[in-house]
C-alpha cells in the first residue's frame, strides 16, 4: 500500500510539474505575442502554433512558401510578424530595411544557418562561408578567399568554361533531331556540376558522358533533405527513414571526396608539383597564409561550393530556357544579338561576353522572377525603426528575393518576363534586386555563375532551336533552391541562319 501511495505521489508531482511548465511556456508564448502584436500580420492558427500549420500546409505536396509570403506582404505591408510556436520572424519587404540591415556588416545572419551545420546529424556545411554565424571568423575566410574569385583571375578560366560548355553541345547534338525529349534541367545539372569540379577544384567527373555517376543524385538528395528539415519532426515521420539514410551517404560521400580531393592537392603543393591554377589552389595557398588549414573548415567550404556553384546555376539556366521558349519574340532578339557579336565562333572570349547585353538582360530578368535561392535573414540584436515600426529585438528578420520580384509596387506588371527592365536606359528601383544578397555578406561566386551562365547560354542560342513539350506545369519547387518542377522538357533542333 505503501508503495502505490509513493507511486502516486511522484505521478502527481510530475504532473504537477509539467502543468507549471506547459503554464510558464504558455505564459512565455503570451509574453511574445504582447512583444510583436503590434506589427501586422496573419492572424494565428492557435494561440502556441501561431502561423506554423499554414506554414506546414504550405510546403506541402511541392506548394510554394514563398507565394504564401508573397500574399501576406501583399495583404499587412512591408513589415509583417509571422508566428511559429515561440519563434517570432520579421518579414520585410522594404527596400529601406534592405539598405539599413543587408548593407551593414553588423547584423548577423540568424539561427537558421546554424541549423544547416549538420543534416540528419551528418555534417553538411558546417561552419563554412555560407553559414558561419560569426563575422571575424567569416571576415578571414572571405579574406582567404576573396582572391580565388577576383574576376581578374576568373578571366583565365575560361578554357575551362569553354571546354565544359562544348561537352554539353555535344550531348545536345546527339538528341536534337526535333523529336527527343530533354530535361533541360537535368542536361544543365550535369553541365553545371563539370563546371565546378573542374574548375573549382580539378575533378574530372564527367557526369554529362558518364550517366552513372553519382553526384548529380547526391546533390539533388542533400538538397530535397535540405527541404525536409523544414518539418522539424521530419526525422520522425514514418517512412521517412530509407530517405534519411540516402541523404547521409550522398553527405558522407561529398565529404569523402573533398577530403581526397584536399590531401591530394596539399600534398602536392608540399612537395612542390605543378598544381591547376584552379579555386582549391586558391583556397589553399591563402589557408596557409592566414593559417587555417583546419581540414573540416575546408571541407565545410569544398561542400558549399560544390553544391551552391552546380544547383543554383543549373536551376538559373533550366528557368531562363523555359521563358525564352515561351516568349520567341525574346528568344530571337537573343539569336540575333549572338549572330552579331559571336557568329559561328567556338571559343568564347572574355570580352565577347562584355557584346551580349541584350543576354545579360535576360539573365538578371531570370533571377528576378526566378530567384534561385529565395532569401537571407538576420538577427536583430536591438531594436529598430522601418516604415515607421519599432521592431524589437532577438528577432530573425527575413528578406526574400522572390517577393521583391514579384511586387507589383517594385516592377510593373511582375509576372510578365521582359529583360528590358534591365537595359542600361531603364529606372531600376533600388534594394530590390539581391539573388546574391548585398552588402559585405553577398555571395562570392556570382561573378563565376554568371560567367558561365553566359557562356552555356550563348552556345546554346548560337547552335539550336527549341521548344517546349506540352503538358508541362510551369510550377516552381523548393528543394533549398528554386527549381522548375518539371525539368523544362523541350525538343531541340539544330539552328538553320
Amino acid at each position: 500500500m505503501a508503495l502505490w501511495t509513493f507511486i502516486l505521489g511522484a505521478l502527481l508531482l510530475l504532473l504537477g510539474l509539467a502543468t507549471a511548465c506547459f503554464l510558464l511556456y504558455c505564459a512565455y508564448v503570451q509574453y511574445i505575442h504582447m512583444k510583436y502584436d503590434h506589427i501586422p500580420g496573419p492572424p494565428r492558427d492557435s494561440f502556441l502554433l501561431g502561423n506554423f500549420t499554414t506554414l506546414m500546409r504550405s510546403m506541402k505536396d511541392d506548394n510554394l512558401v514563398h507565394e504564401l509570403f508573397l500574399q501576406w506582404a501583399q495583404t499587412y505591408g512591408p513589415v509583417v510578424r509571422i508566428y511559429a510556436l515561440h519563434n517570432v520572424m520579421i518579414l520585410l519587404t522594404s527596400p529601406s530595411g534592405v539598405k539599413e540591415i543587408l548593407m551593414s556588416p553588423k547584423y548577423t545572419k540568424d539561427d537558421v544557418y546554424r541549423r544547416a551545420f549538420s543534416l540528419f546529424g551528418v555534417r553538411f556545411l558546417g561552419n563554412g562561408l555560407l553559414t558561419n554565424r560569426n563575422y571575424d571568423h567569416w571576415h578571414k575566410q572571405r579574406r582567404v578567399m576573396d582572391p580565388a574569385f577576383n574576376r581578374i583571375y576568373l578571366t583565365g578560366l575560361m578554357g575551362p568554361f569553354n571546354e565544359k560548355a562544348e561537352d554539353l553541345m555535344e550531348r545536345l547534338a546527339e538528341k536534337a533531331d526535333g523529336k527527343s525529349e530533354i530535361s533541360i534541367h537535368n542536361m544543365m545539372s550535369k553541365v553545371t556540376l563539370d563546371v565546378i569540379a573542374k574548375v573549382a577544384f580539378g575533378l574530372e567527373l564527367r557526369s554529362l558522358q558518364d550517366d552513372q555517376t553519382p553526384f548529380p543524385r547526391a546533390i539533388s538528395l542533400v538538397m530535397q533533405g535540405v527541404a525536409e528539415t523544414r518539418n522539424p519532426l521530419a526525422k520522425f515521420t514514418p517512412g521517412k527513414q530509407a530517405f534519411i539514410r540516402d541523404v547521409k551517404d550522398s553527405l558522407r560521400l561529398l565529404r569523402q571526396t573533398g577530403k581526397e580531393c584536399i590531401e591530394r592537392r596539399q600534398k602536392a603543393m608540399q612537395d612542390e608539383e605543378d598544381v591547376p591554377l584552379d579555386i582549391l589552389s586558391q583556397i589553399l595557398k591563402g589557408a596557409a597564409l592566414e593559417d587555417t588549414c583546419d581540414l573540416e573548415s575546408l571541407l565545410d567550404n569544398f561542400v558549399t561550393f560544390f553544391i551552391a556553384g552546380q544547383e543554383t546555376t543549373a536551376n538559373q539556366l533550366s528557368f531562363a530556357v523555359m521563358e525564352l521558349a515561351r516568349n520567341p519574340n525574346i528568344l530571337e532578339r537573343a539569336q540575333a544579338e549572338i549572330d552579331e557579336q559571336i557568329g559561328s565562333k567556338r571559343d568564347i572570349e572574355y570580352e565577347d561576353l562584355n557584346k551580349l547585353q541584350y543576354l545579360s538582360q535576360i539573365l538578371k530578368e531570370t533571377l528576378r522572377l526566378y530567384p534561385t535561392a529565395p532569401g537571407t535573414s538576420r538577427l536583430l540584436d536591438k531594436a529598430v525603426v522601418i516604415e515607421g515600426l519599432s521592431i524589437p529585438p532577438n528577432v530573425a528578420l527575413v528578406f526574400n528575393s522572390y517577393v521583391y520580384g514579384r511586387t507589383e509596387q517594385y516592377y510593373k506588371d511582375p509576372l510578365t518576363f521582359d529583360p528590358d527592365r534591365f537595359s542600361p536606359e531603364s529606372q531600376k528601383p533600388h534594394f530590390t534586386y539581391f539573388p546574391f544578397s548585398l552588402g559585405p555578406r553577398s555571395c562570392i561566386g556570382q561573378v563565376f555563375s554568371q560567367m558561365e551562365a553566359k557562356i552555356v547560354m550563348a552556345k546554346l542560342l548560337q547552335r539550336f532551336e527549341f521548344q517546349l513539350t506540352d503538358g508541362q506545369s510551369f510550377q516552381i519547387i523548393d528543394t533549398g533552391t528554386l527549381r522548375p518542377k518539371d525539368g523544362v522538357m523541350c525538343r531541340l533542333k539544330p539552328r538553320t541562319k
